[in-house]
Order: structure tokens, then sequence, then C-alpha cells
């Protein structure tokens, strides 16, 4: 568990401590320009620092010289000559927006678009207008106020589609599985998995259940897509716009993007 909690933290003072991601046979997506000899140079720089770090993206960067690069949830500035990393915003100041903003957009729709519906547990009205992917936790305690504020999201015409993300990791330090991945997998693996997790955010514990489930694949896509902490509220373009939202700033966030 230790190691996957680094993962969050894993670019700090330059050190990418324990970066390896779950699924380590992933392929890299390659932007425009880019081949896989790119793909080398960021691997062996990033080595450097940490040995079988995931490289999911590797596109050219607006900075002259440099590659962007997400990988294990961070998204870096790697050195064409793999000599050099820069971890941080990279700001473009004409438009004065974050470059880093629309890679990590671009990356989280297209990686949420490969999520099944049977994996996800949906809350829906009729004809919504807007849709969001929330990773939560039956445990946290803001993934609970905003559950309660679930029929005034669907009355706005919000859908939400909740993945699984247990804040404690999916095993202890021993290697067994935590109470909150146990209680996650009950409520996925449930006859009714709304009226379980429905009951889980109201303080009552799922009666435990057991399946092929995904509660561990959306843990580690979490970790992919840089979540930290729930819940993490992601629009259909992939934007991260929370942590918790009262409906009113979630839905006024929407119509922003």
């Amino acid at each position: 568990m230790l190691k996957k909690l680094l993962l969050a933290a894993c670019v700090s003072g330059f050190v990418l401590t324990a970066c390896a991601a779950g699924n380590s046979a992933a392929a890299t997506t390659l932007g425009s320009g880019v081949d896989a000899s790119a793909v080398q140079v960021v691997q062996r720089a990033l080595a450097k620092l940490a040995p079988g770090v995931q490289v999911d993206v590797v596109n050219r960067a607006p900075l002259p010289g440099f590659y962007q690069v997400i990988a294990s949830g961070q998204l870096l500035y790697v050195s064409a000559d793999g000599k050099y990393l820069m971890n941080g915003e990279l700001v473009d100041l004409d438009a004065k927006k974050s470059v880093n903003d629309a890679a990590w957009a671009a990356f989280r729709k297209a990686e949420l678009a490969k999520v099944p519906a049977a994996a996800r547990i949906e809350y829906a009205p009729a004809n919504p207008k807007y849709r969001i992917t929330v990773f939560t936790d039956v445990t946290c305690p803001y993934c609970r106020v905003l559950h309660e504020h679930m029929a005034e999201l669907n009355q706005a015409g919000i859908a939400v589609d909740y993945m699984a993300w247990p804040r404690s990791g999916v095993e202890d330090e021993t290697g067994r599985p935590t109470e909150t991945y146990k209680a996650m997998v009950s409520a996925w693996c449930a006859t009714d998995p709304k009226a379980a997790l429905d009951g889980a955010f109201a303080g009552r514990e799922p009666k435990p259940a057991s399946c092929v489930n995904p509660v561990q694949q959306e843990f580690d896509l979490g970790m992919r897509l840089g979540v930290n902490g729930t819940p993490a509220i992601f629009t259909a373009s992939g934007r991260q716009i929370g942590g918790y939202l009262t409906p009113l700033q979630l839905l006024q966030a929407l119509q922003k993007d």
C-alpha cells in the first residue's frame, strides 16, 4: 500500500519513488511527430529516478526541446536529450492559461471512455444534459455529502457515473485487502448496487459480497489519471472540476465546460 500511496506524490523534490503503474504493459500513446525513439529517451530519463515507470503519453511540448509526458499520474516535461525533467505548470502567457490542462483533459477523456457502463454505478435522470464521472469512497465524508444531493443533481440534468476509489488503497501494509476496498467490492457486487451504495453512504455497511469486479482496475485508473483524493469529479470533456462542489457550483462548472 505504501508503494501505491507514493504514486500520488511521486514527483516531490525531483524524486520519482515507486511510480510504476498497475498496468505496466499498457501501450504508450504517441503525439504527432513523436516516434518510439522519444519514448525510449523518456523511459531512460525516468528510470534514473524510478525504474519501471509506466509512460502513458508522450507529446512534443510547446516548450522547444522538451517532451510533454504523462506517467503514473503525473504530467512532466522531459528534455529531448533526456538530461532534464521539469514538474509543474507550463503557462501560455499569451493565452493566459495552463498548457497542462488541455493535455490532462484529452488523456482523461480517452481513458474514461474505455470504462464500460457495466463497471460504473449510474445515477441519471431520463434525459441528462450533463454527465460527470466521480471517483468515490463510501467512507469519505465529502463523498457522502455529495451523494446526499443526488436527487438535486439529477433534477438539474446531471448524470453521475460512480467509479470506485478506496482511499486507503486496495491492500494494507501486510498485503491484505483493506476494509474500504472490501466495502466497495461488496457494493459493486451487490444484487442492487445502487441500493447498496445508498446504504453505504448512509453509514450502513454493505452486505459482504464478492464477484468479478472492477474496483482494483478503477483504483489503478484513478492513480493514472492523477486522482489523489475523493470525491474526484471529471466532466465529459475530461476536465477535473472537484473535489466536493455544491450542486450549484457543480452546475455552474458544467455550464462553462
